[in-house]
């Protein structure tokens, strides 16, 4: 039992005992090190919608990377994707987090907005939040990611609660992954920190870097293109398969807007957010959210279209009283400037000083618009035909050097042109039932917006104005600024915030592209941020765009499309504009319902309406408020077809649109009540109208439906179709059955 050493007797079971103590000290370590590895990388955790249809699952990778996945119907739709944010200073919130806890939640709602394309809408969706902590010099860092699964989609973002170890910090980049399980079909448009206003692009995702070229330079006043494979949100995809897939985001409020770059070899796609002068992307201070990441996935493009995912995950109204915000449908001094036919300017000078000029001492150009006859004029007819208001771009001083000079001065947005008698025309208006529209173009000087804000508004208040439509055409001053930047996109929140405490309604075109804010500020009642109508005037836009925007661009809010255009060849009355507009006059009458908006505008001139005053008919009978809305067909890129029923009434309108193709589509009535008759007018293409060589040949045919009647509808290349539906009376004993020819 003892071992004779030269330095005496030691116990040998004494010295087994120390190599087992150590030997098992070296197990629990790495048992120790391995359990940590464990929690780190295996905090799994899953969410389901409430239809259970779409799983989500959140990870731990063994860096302790935060990693996401989706399935849907069984089906992997989402690969796993990394999530976080890298700092400008400090260590990047990417990796190195462990898991504290799970919280869940389950929240159903029906809530009713102010204005929509129903009634009401069901919020309906189940929640997992997990709170990571990340070491940092011994002490804890703490982010959570709130996850909502709907049944037709999820919304992801990242919050930061009070903490010691965070208060400050900017972001270098958010690194949220979307990776893809295949090449899918996407449609797209090139990703630019200034504009939206591009033609879309159809192809694979990996024919994004070779197509990227074609669509650059779309003419735009300010572009700044960041990547050979960067697109924008909201980007509609679909999967060989039949999945559609849509990333956007939701709730964009003190935070830059996002794009996408495409890792075109690994088919991933990570976000990209606007930087500011200095190349930042965002200065927070905890506690502080993001906006929510969102991926629509959904197995039919009518569902894709009637998705309310982004409105959902935006905070309910928060203006008390809202009686005095309504849809408007409305007319304006505008389409003759676009087309070139008149001029926002009421002189020719080339430099004007704001504090210096004496306008009433200047020769004017006789080509001035918004005069005082050119407006009456307008009035006379949009009251005539029931319109609520009238559009008057070019009253005020300064748009002789209003773009190109990066100005700061640029307007004041109170003074008149001579030749437009602000008060005088205001009350004409109201005399004659409608009120005039205020423009407040900004040439991207937001400082000087800002400065003369209060003023503009109150200026308003006082002429009875109650909408203003605002422009930020140009780059952006404060100068290095983009318009998709936290600063701007702070701006225009500001600008709804203000106009709100003044009882007047925003529709903003040049802005950052909608996220659903319009929930929160229902004064918001428009946004322009694509391609609008414009651009017909401007060489043109391909047909399929109005097939293409309701999948995209509308995902986030109602765009101000300006449809309505009836005289397709612009030279007819701007000779020295040779612009065709892409479209038939059907096509131009669809847009009221499938283009949803609040806010809509007969676009054309009143005397191009007086040409074809039945179909201008439909035009005035369109609603812009609605109980009810289903959407018929669809597939993104080649038609839309949809019903909708018109607020506090039994009455319905129907648009269809199609591509460059012609096609003839089936429309069922069962959306009607049951045993009930109605009187159908159809506003349908010829068969030899063609938007290129006859878009203005149209047939109108009325008739009665019941709910168990379906027809057939042909519409020409760039075409469409326009429905008025209206209960039978007494009246209509005498009308046939409804055919189609």
């Amino acid at each position: 039992m003892y071992a004779k050493f030269d330095n005496g007797f030691v116990c040998d079971t004494l010295i087994i005992t120390i190599i087992k103590f150590f030997t098992m000290r070296k197990f629990l370590l790495t048992a120790f090190a391995a359990i940590t590895a464990v929690s780190m990388a295996s905090a799994a955790e899953v969410v389901k919608s409430p239809d259970g249809n779409l799983s989500l699952t959140f990870d731990l990778n063994e860096q302790g990377a935060p990693v996401y996945s989706m399935e849907y119907k069984g089906k992997v739709v989402m690969n796993p994707s990394k999530l976080g944010l890298e700092l400008k200073e400090g260590k990047a919130m990417t990796d190195g987090f462990r898991l504290l806890r799970t919280t869940r939640d389950t929240f159903d709602e029906t809530w009713t907005p102010v204005w929509g394309e129903t009634k009401t809408i069901r919020n309906n969706y189940n929640e997992m939040a997990v709170r990571l902590a990340q070491d940092i010099n011994g002490k804890d860092r703490y982010m959570i990611i709130r996850f909502r699964l709907y049944n037709d989609g999820m919304g992801l973002r990242y919050e930061w609660p009070e903490q010691e170890n965070l208060t400050y910090f900017v972001i270098k980049e958010e690194r949220t992954q979307f990776a893809m399980t295949g090449d899918h079909t996407a449609y797209w448009i090139p990703g630019d920190y200034d504009t939206q206003e591009y033609d879309y692009c159809v192809s694979r995702l990996s024919e994004i870097r070779k197509e990227m070229p074609r669509y650059l330079n779309p003419g735009n006043a300010s572009t700044t293109v960041f990547s050979p494979t960067g697109v924008q949100t909201a980007l509609q995809l679909k999967t060989d398969d039949g999945i559609y897939l849509n990333i956007h985001e939701a709730a964009c409020v003190n935070y830059s807007t996002m794009s996408l770059n495409l890792d075109d070899k690994n088919l991933v796609f990570e976000s990209w957010l606007t930087p500011d002068a200095v190349g930042d992307k965002g200065y927070m201070m905890a506690p502080c959210k993001s906006p929510w990441r969102t991926v629509m996935v959904v197995d039919n493009a009518c569902k894709a279209l009637d998705s309310k995912l982004i409105l959902n995950l935006n905070e309910p109204c928060k203006i008390e009283d809202t009686s005095w915000i309504h849809p408007t449908k409305y007319m304006g001094v505008w389409w003759e400037m676009i087309t070139g036919k008149g001029s926002w300017a009421y002189t020719n000078a080339t430099a004007v000083n704001l504090d210096s000029i004496n306008y009433a001492a200047m020769e004017p150009n006789g080509i001035h618009s918004a005069n005082n006859d050119n407006v009456k004029r307008y009035i006379d007819f949009a009251a005539k035909h029931g319109f609520d208001e009238l559009l008057v771009e070019g009253w005020n001083i300064g748009w002789e050097d209003w773009i190109g000079h990066m100005k700061e001065h640029v307007f004041d947005f109170v003074t008149p042109n001579p030749d437009f008698d602000i008060e005088a025309l205001n009350k004409y208006a109201h005399e004659k039932g409608i009120k005039l529209m205020m423009h407040h173009e900004t040439s991207g000087s937001l400082r000087n917006y800002e400065r003369h804000m209060e003023a503009a508004y109150d200026l308003m208040n006082k002429y009875g104005y109650d909408a203003v439509k605002s422009g930020y055409v140009g780059p952006i001053i404060p100068r290095g600024e983009h318009h998709y930047g936290q600063w701007a996109n702070n701006h225009y929140l500001y600008a709804i915030e203000q106009a709100a405490k003044h009882k007047i309604m925003v529709n903003a075109h040049e802005a950052t592209r909608p996220t659903g804010l319009c929930r929160t500020y229902p004064n918001l009642v428009g946004n322009e941020s694509a391609r609008g109508t414009e651009y017909q005037a401007f060489g043109g836009t391909m047909p399929h765009h109005v097939t293409i925007l309701p999948f995209t661009r509308l995902q986030g809010g109602p765009m101000d499309y300006t449809p309505g255009i009836f005289c397709m060849d612009i030279s007819k009355f701007a000779p020295n504009n040779t612009s065709k507009v892409n479209s038939t006059l059907c096509n131009q009458l669809a847009l009221y319902v499938t283009m949803y908006s609040p806010l809509q505008m007969a676009a054309d001139l009143p005397e191009n309406y007086e040409r074809y005053m039945d179909a201008f008919q439909f035009i005035k009978d369109v609603a812009v408020d609605w109980d009810d809305s289903k959407y018929l067909a669809a597939e993104p890129g080649e038609y839309i077809i949809a019903a909708r029923k018109a607020k506090g009434t039994d009455n319905w309108f129907v648009g269809g649109v199609t591509n460059e193709d012609a096609r003839t589509m089936p429309v069922a009535f069962d959306f009607l009540d049951k045993d009930r008759k109605y009187v159908v007018t159809v506003y349908a293409d010829a068969k030899d109208a063609d938007y290129a060589t006859n878009p203005e040949k149209y047939v109108i045919t009325k008739g009665v439906v019941t709910s168990k009647d379906a027809v057939k509808v042909y519409m020409a290349r760039g075409g469409g179709f326009a429905m008025s539906i209206y209960p039978a009376t007494d009246t209509d004993k005498g009308l046939k059955k409804l055919k189609l020819k």
